[in-house]
């Protein structure tokens, strides 16, 4: 069981030096991103004192989750819009598919958050409380449609806005007075491929007499945030870049929304897309100029800013506690943790949680003829997002085999993927490290190293860690007592999924035609 590397040596100096990602700095001030972690897509709202969050999620399970701050640094995960998707095809994993770029508003005591998915077309939900219940409607069967956003016009007339995958053109639509009808099929009131190409994720805002649709453009990596401006709904609009990278290191500041304090300032949350990690959330100063915005620190007073890495924090008038979205879990509820996503439509016969065994999360051996441990295929894999630049994940578990092929552990997933798990032969259980890879469609999942596990009573149990670097690099070790880790295997690079971060999690599986009873009982699962 000799295993340690010159790479670990690598790992162990990187957290050395690495801490938790805390944006609030305690002294006034706040760095960037506020969120280190994939919220793709986002879009804010303050209403009363409190702001909330929401962002894709695309085919992961419970779907959009919605956060809470009271100071636009400090969040906390507070719900979910829904918990599946009422499709066939989301109870298998469904891979780039499901909720994207969703907008979230308040009218008439009302939240909605409206969404689309590529090929199931719009949704609107509805809540009188965030934290729900949402009341989800599925309103236009259409393929293509992306980003859609709602507006109240000063005479009640609601509309939406929303673009088209691949086209480059914003559309309008009337709704209903409640929202949710569409009363027409849409006219197009912007496309201009020479100066802003690739436009989506449009946001409503009507200011000073003027209609304001804040669109990213210029493409996911290397965009930009321009805002259309016009007297008339409908157009013609004038457009202006107001935020782009400049010098700094931020690439593709874009796609987000905006917000107005009590105190007259104005603040704007973009994403940035960093890779493995997904689309980290930063948080940007928002001023006009001749009805004009500008996002971020515009130095040359050009009217375009680029994006700031620290700031003084928005007035809100008060100190709040530093939060950040919840990671550890130590399965001592009734109900799994918001930050735990399944990779399709949960089903119960997956968990258990604090049932077959007090404070355990019990995961079962769930059929799937996956090649031996293609996870491209296994919708039940329990994962939460990549919280940090860099982190020790660490599980303790206990494997309850049952079948040939049953296999659990712990998982860093991304269109690559390692895991390390208990697995069953015909003469022992083993304890391996694997490594997949998305593009795979065969039996290629490879074995990288294992050790032998012996059994008490029929059960094998362990201490399951990933240390993951800045940059990605995962080293996986296992102990039995839990204070001495052995690596296993080299390490491992992290990669992003479809159109997500990297996450990392928990799966227990039977790849045999023949069902299992068997069983991982996880104990806790807690991020450093």
């Amino acid at each position: 069981m000799k295993f340690l590397t010159a790479a670990f040596a690598i790992c162990i100096s990187c957290f050395a030096h690495s801490a938790p990602w805390v944006p609030d700095l305690g002294n006034g001030n706040y760095k960037n991103p506020v969120l280190f972690a994939d919220y793709s897509d986002p879009d804010i709202i303050k209403v009363g004192d409190d702001f909330y969050l929401v962002a894709s999620s695309f085919n992961t399970m419970p779907g959009i989750p919605v956060l809470h701050s009271k100071d636009l640094v400090n969040w906390k995960i507070i719900s979910h819009i829904y918990d599946r998707l009422p499709f066939e095809k989301h109870d298998r994993q469904a891979h780039g598919l499901g909720s994207w770029a969703p907008s979230i508003n308040f009218h008439k005591g009302m939240f909605y958050v409206y969404f689309c998915t590529p090929d199931l077309g719009l949704f609107v939900a509805t809540a009188k409380n965030p934290v729900g219940p949402w009341s989800l409607k599925h309103m236009a069967d259409v393929e293509l449609w992306e980003d859609p956003d709602a507006f109240w016009d000063d005479d009640g007339q609601a509309y939406l806005v929303r673009g088209k995958v691949r086209a480059d053109i914003l559309y309008l639509h009337k709704l209903s007075a409640d929202g949710k009808t569409l009363l027409d099929d849409g006219k197009v009131i912007f496309k201009d491929l020479k100066t802003q190409p690739v436009i989506e994720g449009p946001k409503f805002l009507k200011r000073n007499g003027y209609y304001y649709i804040f669109a990213p453009a210029g493409g996911v990596a290397t965009g930009w945030q321009s805002v259309l401006r016009s007297k008339s709904i409908y157009g013609p609009y004038e457009s202006r870049v107001v935020m782009n990278q400049g010098k700094t290191n931020i690439n593709g500041p874009h796609q987000g929304g905006m917000v107005e304090l009590d105190s007259g300032e104005w603040w704007f949350m973009h994403f940035q897309d960093r890779g493995l990690y997904g689309r980290v959330a930063h948080l940007q100063p928002m001023n006009w100029k001749d009805d004009w915005p500008v996002i971020g620190n515009d130095s040359d007073n050009d009217g375009i800013g680029e994006p700031v890495l620290e700031w003084k924090k928005p007035a809100i008038g008060k100190i709040f506690p530093i939060e950040a979205p919840q990671t550890s879990d130590e399965f001592d509820s009734k109900k799994l943790g918001l930050q735990w996503q399944w990779h399709a439509n949960p089903k119960q016969e997956w968990y258990s949680l604090n049932r077959a065994h007090k404070d355990h999360l019990r995961l079962h051996a769930v059929q799937n003829l996956t090649q031996a441990g293609n996870l491209r295929f296994v919708p039940n894999l329990l994962l939460q997002k990549f919280s940090s630049p860099a982190f020790v994940a660490t599980t303790k578990v206990t494997f309850h085999p049952d079948g040939k092929k049953d296999k659990a552990g712990l998982v860093v997933m991304g269109k690559t993927w390692a895991y390390l798990a208990f697995y069953k032969t015909d003469s022992e259980t083993r304890l391996g490290l694997f490594n997949g890879t998305y593009e795979q469609y065969d039996d290629a999942t490879k074995e990288i190293a294992s050790v032998s596990w012996p059994a008490t009573s029929d059960n094998y149990s362990a201490f399951l860690r990933v240390d993951v670097c800045d940059g990605g690099l995962s080293q996986f070790s296992y102990s039995t007592d839990g204070n001495t880790f052995i690596n296993i295997g080299e390490p491992f690079q992290a990669t992003a999924g479809i159109w997500i971060g990297a996450k990392v999690g928990l799966f227990s599986l039977n790849s045999s035609i023949e069902k299992s009873a068997g069983y991982m009982d996880v104990d806790w699962f807690r991020m450093e």
